[in-house]
């Protein structure tokens, strides 16, 4: 990932941010193309376990990462997202258990490279 996509991504992964309809009040995440009827939305990061998964066997690059737990979290407002789940295990999951967005890092690009940071979900604390 170069630079400059890291820069454009940046307010989806460190922030959630979707789009909403002006009309409809719709809610859809991640953002596409600009559109009149559609505007920018922060989403809360709120949300609650849908579906998980253990994922023992990483595709190239996420060898080190492994095992780790892969979510489907149906967010507050309504859309749908897939993202690992940290700072807990996999005897702790459950379906509809509550989870937060945190910011986490996702890869180093080596010792020149980029740290690239973006959404993970933990269990809500408290």
């Amino acid at each position: 990932m170069d630079l400059a996509k890291h820069w454009r991504l940046r307010a989806a992964r460190y922030r959630l941010e979707g789009q909403r309809h002006s009309v409809s009040g719709a809610v859809r995440f991640p953002p596409e193309a600009p559109d009149d009827s559609w505007q920018p939305f922060e989403l809360s990061g709120a949300g609650t376990v849908y579906s998980f998964s253990v994922v023992r066997q990483p595709p190239a690059g996420l060898d080190e990462e492994a095992p780790y737990i892969l979510a489907m979290v149906k967010l507050a407002e309504g859309p749908m997202i897939t993202a690992q789940l940290t700072d807990c295990d996999a005897e702790q999951i459950a379906i509809d258990m509550p989870v937060q967005m945190v910011t986490r890092r996702l890869r180093d690009l080596g010792p020149d490279g980029l740290l690239v940071y973006g959404y993970k979900f933990r269990p809500l604390l408290g």
